[in-house]
């Protein structure tokens, strides 16, 4: 029953934020009135099926993915009409590209601010307790433990963690006292306090104890976006530089994807909710990479159609598709041997 529950997880998970991606397109395709042939949920035979206004809805038996098929949107079969995709203008053309990914964000904005509101976030608790100690700093060193409460330091009384701070600034290569209380029992310690190569400060290797605090509806919602837009920019931040070290970029490919999933769902609801989230926004960024083929290359050809102020020959939009479709197999390979190296090794955690 549990090995059900972790292939659901992943299979119904992936699915569904594709499905999300699919959905920002029929919408968009619907507001410009492309003639949308199919919409399905799901992968294989249909389960259900409706057809309405020319448009045949259905879920399939497999519930991964899905996808929409509009008039005109493949080079080979366009004839002109003007309810096919490649006969819009070019803004709108670059519109229904856009929206597949944009509802990807929406959706993990929404998912982050679930979770927060769900589980709250973690923040520093204002006791001088100690959460955890690093390995190999003097704080571990000298057997100080987590759950320990330091008291002094040379005398000086501690109220606070932000005490700590203060009174470890000019300690800097230092033996120092500690009084610290461990199971209502006090003892003393001397520590040699290190330094902080990044503040100047002195450190002995401690973290503090983090506690969880609920918060509100709408400040879930202003989380939800920070975190989107941080994540958004961290990852270009990471692709931009392996780029310009000419270095591999740590690409995880689908077997990768799963074995996070799976991960996730074992250690509870709270981690399965986040990295669903996660991966909507990987997905949705992923597609506007102006990439042939992918959503963020057909916006970037749109683009120049626009400033050409005419419509790309259909010859052209073929040959750009080709060589997207052989990037992407060969990215999609790469990805996975990646995926593959790591779990060899067990890198994945």
């Amino acid at each position: 029953m549990t090995i059900f529950l972790q292939a659901f997880s992943v299979i119904v998970g992936i699915g569904f934020l594709v499905f999300i991606h699919e959905l920002g397109h029929f919408i968009a395709a619907k507001i410009c009135k492309v003639k949308v042939l199919t919409f399905a949920f799901g992968l294989g035979p249909d389960l259900i099926k409706k057809t309405h206004n020319g448009t045949k809805y259905c879920i399939k038996l497999i519930p991964f993915g899905g996808f929409v098929a509009m008039a005109g949107e493949n080079p080979y079969k366009v004839t002109g009409l003007k309810d096919e995709y490649l006969s819009l203008k070019w803004y709108k053309k670059i519109f229904v590209a856009f929206s597949g990914s944009f509802l990807n964000y929406i959706f993990a904005i929404f998912i982050f601010a679930m979770f927060f509101s769900m589980c709250g976030i973690s923040v520093t608790s204002k006791d001088p307790f100690i959460g955890s100690t690093i390995k190999n700093y003097p704080a571990a060193l000298s057997g100080l433990m987590s759950g320990d409460k330091i008291k002094s330091i040379d005398g000086v009384k501690i109220n606070a963690w932000n005490d700590l701070n203060i009174n470890l600034k000019n300690k800097v290569n230092k033996m120092t006292s500690f009084i610290v209380e461990r199971r209502n029992n006090s003892f003393q310690v001397n520590i040699f306090v290190q330094k902080n190569p990044a503040t100047q400060s002195g450190i002995i290797g401690i973290n503090p104890v983090l506690v969880k605090m609920k918060i509100g509806f709408f400040r879930s919602f202003y989380l939800g976006l920070k975190v989107s837009i941080a994540q958004t920019t961290a990852t270009i931040m990471h692709l931009w530089n392996k780029i310009i070290s000419f270095e591999n970029p740590d690409v995880v490919g689908p077997v990768g994807v799963i074995h996070i999933m799976l991960n996730a769902f074992k250690n509870g609801i709270c981690s399965y909710i986040k990295l669903i989230a996660f991966i909507s926004i990987a997905l949705g960024l992923f597609n506007l990479l102006p990439i042939p083929m992918l959503d963020g290359g057909m916006i970037m050809l749109f683009f120049v159609e626009g400033i050409r102020k005419k419509q790309l020959k259909m010859r052209f939009i073929q040959i750009y598709n080709m060589i997207g479709l052989i990037f992407v197999i060969v990215v999609f390979a790469f990805a996975t041997w990646n995926d593959l190296a790591r779990l060899s090794s067990h890198n994945y955690k």
